[in-house]
């Protein structure tokens, strides 16, 4: 029969794969800024948080605070380096306000990480209660990681268009949930289980979202196709002379 500790093992790992895909859902997100040399209205809140998230649970990873959670440790380093690069390219592409705005966010998400790994090792000696206070904080960014989304959602709701809420995020923080939810119950960790119980439940709003207004995003993206070849025809059209009955003619002087 096999041991909890090694279901716990395999689960863990399958967590690390889909976490890591999780990661990188965002990469045909940043190929559209990096193409179109603009962050439109794209938002970096999901980064910021994913980026605190990441960095809290690296901290309740290290042995000095919560034993044994090598896998915790080794998918969320991973985790902050790609939101660190991701957050890098969206302050390239965005407008001024906004990347002062990112820059500040992230700065103090670092700082606070970097305070509180200082105070717990050098005041709180306990090993559970270190666990305790870190495992309380890395609840919190979880939720604002799985939460993050829901000003995209509001503005799914608004526009009745899913252009500006990736897909594959959205499934893969489905995925991510349900996983590290089942990880953290075989050996039962309610800091894992709780945020990440309900980030399953969050990507089951956001797919439903997606499914509701695909549809009407194809159509929308299909009229402003039109709009734009349509701009681009009339552009096109040169007037002939004042007098010449016919005011425009397709192509250069007849």
């Amino acid at each position: 029969m096999v041991s909890a500790d090694a279901t716990r093992t395999v689960v863990g790992i399958i967590g690390n794969i889909i976490a890591l895909i999780l990661f990188l859902s965002p990469v045909p997100t940043f190929t559209i800024i990096w193409k179109k040399k603009s962050v439109e209205q794209f938002s970096a809140v999901p980064y910021l948080a994913t980026l605190f998230n990441c960095g809290m649970w690296i901290l309740y990873g290290l042995p000095w605070f919560h034993p044994h959670s090598f896998l915790v440790l080794t998918i969320n380093g991973a985790g902050f380096i790609i939101e660190l690069v991701y957050l890098m390219i969206f302050l390239i592409y965005s407008d001024k306000k906004k990347r002062k705005n990112v820059i500040l966010i992230a700065l103090a998400e670092l700082a606070f990480i970097g305070v509180v790994a200082i105070m717990v090792l050098t005041l709180v000696h306990s090993m559970k209660l270190r666990t305790t206070i870190i495992g309380s904080i890395c609840m919190v960014g979880c939720f604002l990681m799985y939460a993050s989304p829901l000003a995209v959602m509001k503005l799914v709701i608004t526009t009745k268009s899913v252009e500006y809420m990736p897909f594959f995020l959205s499934l893969f923080s489905f995925l991510n949930g349900v996983t590290w939810t089942a990880y953290a119950l075989i050996k039962f960790d309610p800091y894992i289980a709780a945020p990440n119980g309900l980030g399953a439940l969050l990507g089951v709003a956001q797919l439903v979202l997606y499914a509701t207004f695909y549809k009407s995003t194809k159509q929308q993206m299909a009229e402003k196709q039109s709009k734009v070849e349509l701009g681009l025809a009339e552009h096109h059209m040169v007037p002939v002379s004042s007098t010449d009955p016919k005011k425009f003619q397709n192509g250069s002087h007849v």
